[in-house]
This record gives structure tokens, C-alpha cells and sequence, in this order.
């Protein structure tokens, strides 16, 4: 079978799809097209291998290095020279918003024709940790962009098109657990009535000091009526809705120290009560061995992710494709980026990957879709970390390892 190449220099080769889905494996078997499919059933029991500790070296990227996506798809690098970039979200407008997070600021990157360089300008700066961001109310003519801080969440008066804030930034939720996991993402119901904040634990299996942590808080757009929304959530990084249901979803990286393969990160819809087991319990009733014994009433309780994927992969975006641009096939679907964790003595990670759904509902699958992050055994040139779907359809991608925003335009056959 022809696979197909591409003129642009940062364009690797595609690959075929696996026949079956796989479960498990590491960088070496990463490729456009190869499919995963893992199961509470396929998990191997706790401490099935050691706990490694392998944080990978961040190199800049090699000379020849290329990324792969898909035939048909073209990649290049969109901006470079940031510091840090996270989460993107793009305005109605199409301004593309960027959390600069260890820089404290948030910048915008104004598409240009043809998908060329953006122009940049910073938004706001003197921000504590900032990562979520979202425009309220939704549609066309927001009022206001809210920004998750690591200690709270602020918002600035705005109209699309605005390059600074129209007035100081307002506090809205001014106060969040601190410590530990300090990503806070933010994002509003499609009737704009609650926003959802997401805080993650302080640590790996802790049982003290979490109150109003591992959860999905809700509140209305004024801060008001504070409420967990679902808990038991270790580390929701990133929230979307659902085009179809519009269901909160978010991406968790669980916890470390039981092995390479165990246990599984997760995309999930996020149900309105749902707990999801963290400290006590993983993927459904699986019992945390370090815990045994201590919640035993909880068994039963748990809630089961919609889509199980790779241990210690670190998912810390998601985004739904619901333009036109990418083949048809691509429409309800989810983009999922994974950052790469120091937990796992074979790395794996370091790509983003599709998660597919058929009529509005995940099929448990999930494909590599961006590969070729990862430099060797020890290094790795990028970490992705934000997703999102730029006005024109094309998909951006950030990586926080040497501060670039990568753009995958669909070209054709």
C-alpha cells in the first residue's frame, strides 16, 4: 500500500492502522493510525513491574527531527519562541489565546493568511499560574474572558477583537487550593448559566488536606453558588464540552508507584454527582492497595471512565473537531495531547492522539494522530500540552518543552 509523503520539510511518512487495537506498548510503536483500545479487564494487577523513575531531558529539536500525522495532513511549526505555552483556546473572532503559564501571562496570536505567522501580543500579564481559559457568555459576542489562576479565577472585561483587557481584572473565585497540582482550567455549560472549574489533588494517594480537591467544582458566571460538581477526579487537567450531548469532559492523569502499565489515565464525561475513586479506588471498584481496607463503603460507587488510556501518558488537553475542514470522519471526534510522565521506565506519551466517537458516544478507542516528539530512550523535543481548533479548521497543538504551537492542516489526498 502507498502511504503517501509530504513536501514540507516537518513532515514525516504516515503509517498503516493496526488490525486490532492494541493496549499497551512505548514510543517505539507509536505511529499515525495505531490504535488502542484498553480495558478495565486487560489491567495487570498492582506492582505487576517496579515503579521506575524516568523523567525524560528535554532537548531542543534534533536537526532532521520530523513530526507525522496522518497522509493527506501537512504539519508545520505555527510559533515558536514562547515561554512555556499550555492551554489554547481561540476567541469567536478566531484570536488564538495562549497560557504562558510559568511566565504569568496570557497572549494572543492573530491568524494571518494562508495559516502563515500570527501576529503576537500579550493580553495580560502578573498572573499567578494562569492555564484555563474561557469567553463568556458563549457565542459571538462575549463580555468577558475568565482566566483559572492556580489560586483563583479572575475575569477582564473584553469584546472580540480587544488586544488588551478593557478594564482590571475582576476576581471571581478568589480562592483555590494552592500546592501540589496547580493546573485550574475553566470552562462554561453551553447555556452559559455554570462554569466549571477543575482542581486537582496535592499529591499521589493522599487522604488529608484535600477538601475541595480531585473535583470538578461548579459555580455561576458571578462566582456564586459553589458546589462539587464530581469528585474522586485526581488531576482533571483539561475540561471541553461535547458538541453533541454537551457533557463536560475532562482528561485526569492518575496516580503514580503501582507500575509501568497501571493504572490507566482517562478521558471521561464528567457526570453531575459522579465519583471516580481517587484516592481509595481506580477504574471502577479496583481497590488502591496503599488504602486497603480504609473506604470499603465506597465499593459499588464508582464511577467507570468512558476511555482508558495508556498509563503515565499525562493527558493534559482535549479538544472536539467539530469543523470542516478534516475529513467528515473527523467530525465529534476529541484530540487528547499527552505531555509524558516520569513514572514508566519505557516511555510513552509525547503525542497527540484522536479519540473516536460514533453518534456522540466514545467507542473506548483512541489512535496516535501527531508523532515523533520523542528523540530517543532519554530525550525528548517536545511535550504537548494545549489543543485546540483554529477558525480556518486546522488543529493547534503547544508544547511546553521548547515553547512552540505546531498547526495540522488538512491538504487532501
Amino acid at each position: 500500500m502507498r502511504l503517501g509523503t509530504w513536501v514540507t520539510l516537518l513532515i514525516g511518512v504516515g503509517s498503516v492502522a493496526a488490525a486490532q487495537p492494541r493496549s499497551y506498548g512505548d514510543w517505539h510503536d507509536d505511529a499515525p493510525g495505531v490504535l488502542r483500545h484498553i480495558t478495565p479487564e486487560s489491567m495487570p494487577q498492582p506492582y505487576a513491574t517496579s515503579s521506575a523513575a524516568h523523567a525524560p531531558s528535554v532537548v531542543p529539536r534534533p536537526a532532521g527531527a520530523t513530526l507525522r500525522a496522518p497522509p493527506g495532513f501537512s504539519v508545520e511549526q505555527y510559533m515558536g519562541g514562547l515561554d512555556g505555552p499550555r492551554t489554547l483556546r481561540v476567541a469567536p473572532n478566531g484570536d488564538v489565546f495562549v497560557a504562558e503559564s510559568s511566565a504569568g501571562r496570557v497572549r494572543i496570536l492573530r491568524p494571518t493568511a494562508n495559516g502563515a505567522k500570527p501576529q503576537s501580543m500579550v493580553f495580560a500579564t502578573g498572573l499567578d499560574y494562569p492555564f484555563g481559559i474561557a469567553f463568556w457568555p458563549p457565542g459571538p459576542e462575549p463580555r468577558f474572558i475568565y482566566v483559572a489562576e492556580t489560586s483563583r479565577v479572575v475575569r477582564f472585561p473584553y469584546a472580540p477583537g480587544d488586544v488588551r483587557p478593557r478594564g482590571a481584572a475582576q476576581v471571581i473565585v478568589p480562592h483555590l487550593p494552592t500546592g501540589g497540582h496547580a493546573t485550574r482550567d475553566v470552562v462554561f455549560s453551553r447555556d452559559g448559566r455554570t462554569m466549571f472549574v477543575s482542581v486537582g489533588s496535592s499529591g499521589n494517594v493522599d487522604t488529608s488536606g484535600e477538601e475541595g480537591r480531585a473535583d470538578v467544582l461548579a459555580f455561576d458566571p458571578e462566582g456564586g453558588g459553589r458546589r462539587i460538581f464530581a469528585s474522586g477526579l485526581r488531576n482533571c487537567t483539561a475540561e471541553a464540552i461535547a458538541p453533541v450531548t454537551a457533557a463536560l469532559w475532562c482528561v485526569v492523569n492518575e496516580r503514580d508507584g503501582l507500575g509501568d502499565d497501571l493504572p490507566p489515565d482517562y478521558a471521561t464525561s464528567v457526570r453531575d454527582g459522579a465519583f471516580y475513586g481517587w484516592p481509595w479506588y481506580y477504574i471502577g471498584d479496583h481497590e488502591e492497595p496503599r488504602l486497603k481496607g480504609q473506604r470499603r463503603d465506597l465499593a459499588g460507587r464508582v464511577t467507570v471512565p468512558d476511555v482508558l488510556i495508556q498509563p503515565h501518558s499525562a493527558p493534559l488537553g482535549i479538544a472536539f473537531y467539530d469543523a470542516t475542514q478534516f475529513p467528515q470522519a473527523y467530525r465529534g471526534d476529541a484530540f487528547v495531547t499527552l505531555r509524558g510522565s516520569w513514572n514508566r521506565a519505557r516511555r510513552t506519551g509525547y503525542k497527540v492522539v484522536r479519540v473516536r466517537f460514533a453518534d456522540g458516544k466514545p467507542t473506548g478507542e483512541y489512535e496516535d494522530f501527531l508523532t515523533g516528539f520523542v528523540a530517543s530512550d532519554q530525550a525528548v523535543w517536545g511535550r504537548p500540552v494545549g489543543v485546540a481548533v483554529a477558525q480556518d479548521g486546522a488543529l493547534l497543538v503547544s508544547e511546553d518543552g521548547n515553547g512552540t504551537i505546531w498547526r495540522i492542516a488538512y491538504q487532501g489526498k
